[in-house]
């Protein structure tokens, strides 16, 4: 999240922790471009009027490098020229300011479904069911009560439904980015889906990553 309004950055950092998502945050163009170019997210709220470095600049320099994240921007700015000024940018979608936060996590949702080819709005792998709207996880049809850590693990492995995904990439998607990132610590999140949701539900892909397990796919890993 690049965004330089300390309470609002604030109150978008709460939502989304909230909605199980791990948030890193900038409050500067720089900052930002660091970030996205070392990191690998699954979304950017990109605020267009950050100071060093204004947000239409990074994306397009973003978009000119290769760099395909889902971008929603969040600005001031309402005009319907800015709008189309941003899209055209490489923004995938666009919110003027003020908004409201559930509309904000709504967004955010469609992005990354869209990104990862899921057209419906919950994911579904053999009898576990899970709903990023209210981050509800349910296993033929009873709720299952996940930690956000394990949540997390979760929901990037049906995301990804049908590849490998390396033990780096969980580990950067459970984590933020200012928190002590420990890999050792993944094993036992996936040990303790494995007793909620059943033991064969994720499959361990030795020396790559874990994959679910009824997911047809490639070996390759999504590092």
């Amino acid at each position: 999240m690049a965004e330089d309004e300390r309470a609002l950055a604030d109150q978008l950092d709460t939502a989304l922790g909230r909605a199980g998502y791990a948030v890193d945050r900038a409050a500067d163009g720089p900052s930002a471009d660091l970030l996205v170019r070392t990191e690998r997210y699954d979304a950017i709220l990109l605020d267009l009027g950050l100071p060093g470095v204004d947000g239409l600049t990074l994306l397009r320099t973003w978009r000119d490098a290769g760099i395909v994240v889902p971008v929603l921007v969040l600005t001031a700015r309402g005009s319907w020229t800015e709008r189309v000024l941003g899209i055209d940018s490489g923004a995938d979608d666009y919110l003027s300011k003020p908004y409201r936060l559930e509309e904000v996590l709504a967004r955010v949702r469609a992005l990354i479904r869209r990104a990862h080819g899921h057209a419906h709005p919950e994911l579904q792998s053999g009898e576990v069911r899970l709903d990023p709207r209210h981050t509800r996880v349910t296993v033929r049809g009873v709720d299952v009560t996940l930690t956000s850590h394990e949540y997390r693990t979760l929901a990037c492995l049906m995301h990804h439904a049908g590849r490998v995904v390396s033990r780096h990439a969980l580990v950067e998607h459970i984590y933020a980015q200012d928190r002590d990132r420990d890999s050792n610590t993944l094993e036992v999140f996936v040990a303790r889906l494995r007793r909620k949701l059943g033991a064969s539900v994720i499959e361990t892909v030795r020396g790559v990553g874990y994959r679910m397990a009824d997911a047809p796919g490639s070996p390759e890993p999504d590092a």
